[in-house]
């Protein structure tokens, strides 16, 4: 397999909270999942071109440019068209607005598509499937619409151009605006033309409201904004579920192996999360999101997973799927996450860092003070239960475990947390408890000192490097002004950092061999640790260099190929937009206040 020269992602997103589509720079959808998630594609031409369906409206002559861009501050996105006939736009969105005292976030695509200049002539192609391409619908004509049907399954199209279109290949004269307005199970029954751009209006303003409202750094504030509007759609509004990327199997290095399926909440990112949200003061999202979790951490089956699918659910078994041809010929694509297994010991103390807010923040703690106790002591008690096990840590290694020192970390930090809960509701039991484990889980970290390269390793007994370790800086684990948290992340530079400020979240071989991409959000992480040890020049210029590898819209995925800066991995990781959102952050209140650490 040859791997492309500077591959980018050639799409942008749009969503509601309900779902996100993918919108090709070609006017294709893409990436479509009804009617949640982690339900199978109805468009999954990013895994297959043949079986994932088509909704695209493309010129009869010869495409000569197209052009993607979001309207300003918002998760409305156009694409232009052009060709020697003609040219013109697709506006594509998600209806999302306030009615009734609620978000109106139906199951609808809608697709405006206007002439520029010219008469384009234009074939608007719409095959939905489903069950992952070996489904197909039925197309049924009615006098606006056409009804796709499968089973139980209804998808319906209503639109203002001529229905024959879609039954017969004559070609149509873009002469004035057409409108696709797509639904799944509901059938939209109102005004086509003047219902679009009500709902078009509406939802410009909601969005636009949406960043008005929030915090935004001052640094590469635009770019902030874009990564906030993206982490948005990665919320499932009905549950608060934050999913880690809306794709799967999207492989991190061509013929690696490493096709996973993203769908899903990670505890382990909670913490990254909530702290972007804050950040940026959208504490609606952030409560749904701490909600979220307190809702399954009270789920005592003895353990917590590392991950839970949006609605809670535990059993996420991975399975493969060999009829689809996978992107650009990558195999296995995946459903279903096998991680879901695995014993990852840091989930405990995530969770608890990640919902301190809610307790000790007087703007939330009016709320959450009756389960201050029971829930805190609930998850204290899982650390001391875990804190001395081996475990697959932060990279989900899958044949062999270790004590690793973010697991411990995290230990660590989630009992400094239960120690300020204790210290402000005066429950001198829980007091005793988490001193005594903050105790307990440094000396674990410390087993993983080397003196002679004056570096943490991964973990004890264990010589290698990796980038969770930037950590202990960040978490105020290591002293940011001291020089043993300077020469720890000298080590890791020395070993761990590629060019233009890429990172490397380990070297060493792991279940598939050496990881040949970097890990964009342990980038994000090296420019945070970069600020908090004082070299703030070094951390704006890095955080410049890593800008670049963002697609023609800023969309950001997992990983990128240090040699030629390819995007590669599940597209757009909430992740990597999480990393950005933090490291702007870090970096504004440091130039800020040029004490703070």
């Amino acid at each position: 397999m040859t791997k492309p020269k500077k591959h980018k992602y050639n799409s942008g997103i749009i969503g509601n909270c309900s779902y996100i589509a993918h919108v090709n720079a070609n006017s294709n959808i893409t990436w479509l999942c009804w009617p949640t998630f982690e339900d199978s594609f109805v468009f999954g031409g990013l895994l297959d071109k043949e079986k994932g369906g088509e909704f695209s409206i493309l010129p009869t002559s010869e495409l000569t440019h197209s052009e993607q861009h979001y309207i300003e501050n918002t998760n409305i996105l156009c694409t232009t068209l052009t060709t020697a006939e003609g040219s013109y736009r697709i506006t594509d969105f998600a209806p999302r607005f306030e009615q009734y005292e609620r978000y109106y976030k139906p199951l609808m695509l809608i697709r405006k598509v206007e002439p520029l200049h010219g008469r384009p002539k234009i074939h608007v192609r719409c095959t939905p499937k489903y069950a992952y391409g070996k489904q197909d619908f039925s197309k049924n004509r009615g006098s606006n619409h056409i009804q796709f049907e499968q089973e139980d399954i209804k998808i319906r199209l209503a639109t203002n151009m001529p229905v024959s279109h879609f039954f017969d290949d004559i070609p149509h004269v873009l002469s004035s605006p057409i409108y696709l307005v797509m639904t799944f199970g509901s059938p939209f029954e109102a005004p086509i033309e003047r219902t679009v751009e009500d709902f078009l209006s509406r939802t410009t303003a909601y969005w636009q409201r949406w960043v008005k409202n929030a915090s935004m750094p001052s640094f590469y504030q635009k770019e902030v904004i874009r990564s906030a509007l993206v982490l948005k759609l990665h919320q499932y509004e009905d549950t608060g579920a934050l999913i880690a990327a809306s794709t799967t199997s999207l492989p991190e290095h061509p013929g690696s192996g490493r096709n996973w399926d993203y769908r899903y909440c990670w505890l382990r990112d909670s913490y990254y999360v909530l702290t972007a949200l804050s950040h940026i003061g959208q504490f609606e999202e952030m409560e749904k999101y701490a909600s979220y979790i307190a809702n399954i951490t009270q789920t005592d089956r003895g353990r917590l997973q590392p991950l839970y699918g949006i609605m809670g659910e535990h059993d996420l078994t991975e399975s493969t799927l060999d009829h689809l041809d996978g992107y650009m010929g990558n195999k296995p694509i995946r459903l279903g996450n096998q991680a879901f297994e695995h014993i990852q010991n840091d989930v405990y103390g995530q969770a608890l860092i990640a919902l301190l807010p809610m307790f000790t923040d007087h703007r939330f703690r009016h709320q959450n003070m009756g389960l201050a106790k029971s829930w805190t002591s609930f998850i204290l008690n899982k650390i001391e239960s875990t804190i001395d096990e081996f475990d697959a840590g932060i990279w989900e290694f899958r044949n062999f475990e270790n004590r690793h020192c973010y697991s411990n970390l995290f230990q660590w930090a989630g009992a400094t947390a239960a120690l300020k809960i204790a210290e402000q509701y005066g429950f001198e039991d829980m007091k005793i408890q988490a001193q005594r484990l903050r105790v307990q889980a440094s000396h674990h970290i410390e087993d993983c000192y080397d003196p002679e390269r004056a570096v943490y390793s991964t973990a004890t007994k264990n010589k290698n490097l990796d980038a969770s370790t930037l950590q202990l800086i960040m978490m105020n684990y290591l002293d940011p002004a001291s020089e043993k948290a300077k020469l720890h992340l000298e080590a890791l530079e020395k070993e761990l950092k590629g060019e233009n400020g890429l990172f490397y979240r380990y070297l060493h071989k792991d279940d598939f061999g050496k990881p040949k991409s970097t890990f964009l959000v342990c980038a994000f992480w090296y420019v945070e640790a970069l600020a908090c040890v004082g070299r703030i020049e070094e951390a704006q210029e890095t955080f410049k260099q890593l800008l670049t590898f963002g697609n023609h819209l800023m969309l950001f995925s997992e990983d990128v190929d240090e040699q030629d800066g390819s995007q590669w991995g599940n597209f757009p990781q909430a992740y990597s937009h999480v990393g950005l959102v933090n490291a702007a952050y870090r970096i504004s209140v440091k130039l800020d206040n040029p004490t703070f650490l």
